[in-house]
């Protein structure tokens, strides 16, 4: 396993798992999923990946009881993650919420503590007092945000008064907005950008196709995986397996590869069995050349889905089977 070059407490994985899925029932995977979970997790540990990331909404609560009965006593040797869904993140309620996710968790400090989206009406000034006061009292180590603009980021940082180490955002090659400037400002200013489905939610793994599209909840709703997008992919799903033939791995694998070269960049795919796990684990250890490099960006910019408002009617019609 590889680690960031960042100063921390510890070490950070430059793969992490990430748990969205334990405890929820919309991806489908069944209800032994929760026994396979702590596989899972055990297995991360034996790979070397110290990054787990939950938040109190997975699952409502449940991801965190789950991750934190996997780690078991490793708990202390590893990055411990959570978010706060910040609905009113005044700075007893932020304070209040980590005491319960930390509880659920099984921890007495929680490594990295992070405000889950931006709060249009509530500034970050009183969301950071919060912060800054579990960090004082020993609750919180780090203090991160997600789905975060670049100003945003740096005006909760000021806020805090303390480096907000981390940004988890939406970063994978079919969705590359991360490149130009959030990734610039953490290699520039020693900060680290967290990549949540960096596969796309299976999107890059190939698996898929405009015949043979993905079942479960989640999936359905991403407009990745309509027909058209599926179509206008397969360039891009292409080079994927041309570079991953030249190194004996999968096109996920190479996807993962991809945002791993940026040096503050860890990324937190999910997994849903041991076997993926150990894929995605592996994918730290690929060294892609120049040329690939650039065959893949070059792909990945070439790739032009349809999202936004103009998915809206596709996604409608998809789900209707029309």
């Amino acid at each position: 396993m590889r680690f960031v070059p960042l100063d921390t407490p510890k070490p950070i994985s430059k793969i992490g798992l990430g748990t969205w899925q334990f405890g929820s029932r919309e991806w489908g995977y069944g209800p032994d999923y929760e026994r396979r979970a702590a596989d899972i997790v055990r297995r991360a540990l034996d790979l070397g990946v110290t990054l787990f990331d939950t938040a109190e909404v997975y699952g409502l609560g449940r991801s965190e009881r789950i991750l934190g009965q996997a780690l078991g006593a490793d708990r202390d040797r590893v990055v411990v993650a959570s978010k706060i869904l910040p609905v009113l993140p005044l700075a007893p309620v932020v304070q209040q919420r980590a005491v319960a996710s930390a509880a659920r968790l099984g921890v007495r400090t929680i490594d990295l503590y992070q405000v889950h989206q931006p709060n249009p009406v509530v500034a970050d000034t009183t969301t950071m007092r919060g912060m800054r006061a579990l960090q004082d009292v020993g609750l919180v180590a780090e203090v991160g945000v997600s789905n975060y603009s670049l100003r945003r980021w740096r005006f909760a940082e000021a806020a805090l008064g303390r480096r907000v180490l981390s940004n988890q955002v939406r970063y994978s090659m079919a969705d590359r907005a991360a490149e130009e400037e959030l990734i610039p400002y953490a290699q520039q200013a020693g900060r680290l950008v967290i990549a949540y489905s960096p596969l796309a939610q299976g999107f890059l793994s190939g698996r898929y196709d405009a015949r043979n599209p993905p079942t479960g909840a989640v999936r359905r709703a991403n407009p990745f995986f309509l027909p058209e997008n599926l179509a206008r992919g397969t360039a891009l799903i292409t080079t994927l397996r041309e570079v991953a033939e030249a190194h004996d791995a999968t096109p996920s694998q190479i996807a993962l590869a991809y945002l791993l070269r940026h040096p503050n960049v860890v990324a937190i795919p999910g997994a849903s069995g041991v076997e993926q796990m150990e894929r995605n684990a592996a994918a730290a250890e690929i060294d892609l050349t120049d040329t690939e490099y650039a065959a893949l960006a070059t792909a990945a910019r070439q790739f032009r889905p349809v999202t936004g408002l103009a998915a809206v009617p596709r996604l409608i019609r998809a789900r209707a089977g029309k």
